[in-house]
């Protein structure tokens, strides 16, 4: 019941049917699957990021995010804390498929990722890629505070790019 109730929240204020599916479970673009898991807002006010703003949004083009709202925001069942709003780079896309995650093949309704784009990524692989010094620029103001708990704020910053 839970479930119908935020598909018909979600399509009566406008947004889109595949917004409103994720709103009852969790999609992994690699797969083009989703979960089926009651994902619960954070109704405790408006998320932090690192740089200790609201959080920002990360991209709607292509949408991101765990509950694919367009933010790096997280909840219990996202294992892999999906926090860290990184620009893609070719480089990050080919660590992250040589360690079994591609992100930049199309598969389903997932149509991949390519250099420039904007994507929350999970906060662990994230570090990995930056201790292999083949991180991705993060955006701040978009890196939900979570992140701070898998890597240092210092780290996070040193791969920003000039504006």
């Amino acid at each position: 019941m839970a479930k119908i109730a935020w598909l018909i929240v979600g399509l009566s204020v406008g947004t889109s049917v595949a917004s409103a599916q994720s709103a009852a479970g969790h999609c992994d673009e690699a797969k083009a699957e989703c979960t089926d898991v009651d994902p619960q807002p954070d109704l405790k006010g408006i998320p932090k990021s690192v740089a200790d703003t609201p959080l920002h949004v990360c991209s709607t083009e292509p949408m991101t995010g765990w509950f694919r709202d367009g933010y790096c925001r997280t909840q219990s069942a996202d294992k892999g804390r999906h926090v860290v709003c990184a620009q893609m780079t070719q480089e990050f896309l080919n660590f992250t498929r040589k360690r079994g995650n591609d992100l930049s093949t199309p598969r389903g309704r997932f149509k991949g990722l390519k250099p420039g784009d904007r994507w929350c990524l999970c906060a662990v692989r994230w570090r990995e890629a930056f201790e292999a010094k083949k991180a991705p620029p993060v955006d701040l103001e978009a890196t939900h505070a979570v992140a701070l708990q898998y890597t240092s704020y210092q780290s996070l910053q040193s791969t920003q790019r000039d504006p």
